[in-house]
């Protein structure tokens, strides 16, 4: 007999249907699967196997074909167990058929029968969504992140006994029902905030500028400065998570599979933080089964690459596509992945190889060669695309002694909320344009109109410190974040002034 079975896979962070077949066949015992599967896919046999009989079901000793369509499309993971399973039973008719055209079926299995839980949950929900479907038969572990989707019935079952008792009608599994905005409103909660960082006013205002902006921002500084610890608090500052943003989010980590065990929705602005050891496909994403990488895995966040200088040449260079597109594109021979990467970049960096060139406290031991090597490990095509730079100086003893606590991360988001509004009002119908940062020449000349005594300010200070021709666009747009910041549409000479200092780099401080 023949049977079939709904089931999905995904591919990229989307997921498509796939259509299971079971036929039993009269021959001798064979378990064939075709349809382009993976390892994980063809050693479903044993699994199921064992799993269909430690169940207290009979499995059939004949020849057994199981085809996944489509076809073209190479299926991969072990997900397709509980498919797998219920059309081989379906087409010896121990599972009834009738509800098996309603429902996409997915779920790991052990050997004694039990489900484990699975990846792209809520990707494959959407999914279901789309088609019409009437449900989805998942794992418990998995029900919260599917059931995050409106109008999608998500059945929760913990063994293959279960499933097989709710698809023949012996059980009732009602659809699991969450409090979405409760759900959200909880995990829109972080566990650090500006409030513990002590002193550091000025690199605190740089980073505020960034986030009202969307602007990248690079933190020079010597070791224990700071700089680690305030950028992990730079999303806290960013515009609060939308539900859409949050889906998105979620389904990129379900889909990598670091979405934590019981989590149904990432709420709050991912902060990705890769090892300077990090291989291009690691940052980018690849792999003989592609996955996101960490550009991938911050979108809707921030990327933060500590020790910049350390990282690969070739692995920063790859980082170009990402900051100037918000995607990344992934080729391979049989297909081409496209994976959201909007993403603000935040990196740190020592001034010279010891990390104590200009330090009052320490002596630098580094010699100017060594120190111009070391800062041009970072390309000029990626300094193009950081619109910050801001030294963090060591802290002095009564600055962390002091038992004050600073601004908190609540009242530094009204002022950037405030100015993201100014943006999204200014920018409105212009497609993937929402932020200061993003504008191109055309839009500076448009929306950075200056003064007379704001231009003869700029030429002074490109004169003086041979600032290059790449910093006078990215002092207009920081100038414009800024004046967005005050409320004030005209870039005032002050607004010109503080976006000058933003470029540490440019003033060849250390060369």
């Amino acid at each position: 007999m023949l049977s079939r079975v709904l089931s999905s896979a995904v591919l990229g962070i989307d997921a498509y249907l796939v259509e299971v077949e079971a036929d039993i066949g009269t021959q001798m015992f064979s378990f064939t699967v075709v349809g382009l599967p993976d390892s994980a896919v063809k050693e479903s046999r044993e699994r199921v196997e064992s799993a269909i009989k430690n169940s207290g079901y009979v499995f059939p000793n004949k020849r057994i074909t199981i085809n996944m369509a489509p076809a073209d499309i190479r299926k991969e993971g072990s997900a397709f167990d509980l498919p797998i399973s219920i059309g081989t039973l379906a087409a010896t008719e121990q599972v009834r058929a009738e509800r098996l055209k309603e429902l996409v079926i997915l779920g790991e299995l052990s050997l004694e029968g039990s489900l484990r839980p699975i990846r792209g949950a809520l990707s494959i929900a959407v999914m279901v969504r789309e088609k019409g479907l009437k449900g989805l038969v998942l794992p418990k572990e998995n029900a919260r992140e599917g059931a995050m989707v409106e109008g999608v019935a998500v059945h929760p079952v913990e063994t293959l006994h279960q499933a097989i008792q709710f698809l023949n009608g012996d059980l009732d599994i009602p659809p699991f029902v969450v409090d979405k905005e409760d759900i959200f409103n909880q995990a829109a909660k972080y566990p650090v905030d500006f409030a513990e960082v002590k002193g550091q006013a000025h690199v605190k205002r740089a980073l505020e500028v960034a986030a009202a902006g969307g602007h990248n921002i690079l933190l020079i500084g010597p070791p224990g400065a700071g700089k680690t610890m305030l950028a992990k608090r730079l999303p806290t500052i960013l515009p609060m998570m939308t539900f859409e943003e949050a889906i998105e989010t979620t389904k990129i980590h379900s889909v990598a599979g670091i979405l934590s065990s019981g989590e149904a929705l990432v709420a709050t602005r991912p902060f990705r933080s890769p090892h300077h050891t990090i291989s291009d496909a690691g940052l980018i994403g690849g792999g003989a089964h592609p996955r996101p990488g960490e550009v991938s895995l911050a979108h809707n966040g921030v990327l933060f690459l500590d020790e910049l200088p350390e990282f690969g040449k070739n692995v920063l260079e790859v980082m170009r596509q990402p900051l100037e597109d918000g995607k990344v594109t992934i080729s391979r021979a049989a297909m081409a992945l496209t994976y959201p990467a909007s993403f603000m970049m935040a990196g740190a960096m020592n001034p010279c190889p010891c990390g104590f060139f200009g330090d009052q406290s320490h002596d630098c031991t580094c010699t100017p060669g060594q120190i111009q090597k070391y800062m041009g490990r970072i390309s000029g095509p990626l300094l193009d695309r950081i619109d910050i730079h801001i030294e963090v100086p060591a802290l002095k003893y009564k600055e962390i002694s002091d038992k004050a606590l600073g601004e908190c991360s609540d009242k530094i988001r009204e002022r950037v909320n405030r100015a993201r509004k100014v943006q999204l009002a200014r920018f409105q119908g212009r497609k993937h344009l929402y932020a200061n940062a993003q504008m191109h020449p055309r839009d500076i000349r448009k929306y950075c109109e200056i003064t007379e005594e704001s231009e003869s300010l700029l030429r002074t200070a490109m004169a003086k410190f041979g600032l290059s021709a790449r910093a006078y666009d990215r002092i207009l747009k920081v100038s414009r974040t800024i004046a967005d910041l005050e409320g004030t549409e005209p870039i005032a000479p002050s607004h010109i002034s503080e976006a000058i200092q933003y470029r540490s780099l440019d003033r060849n401080l250390w060369m």
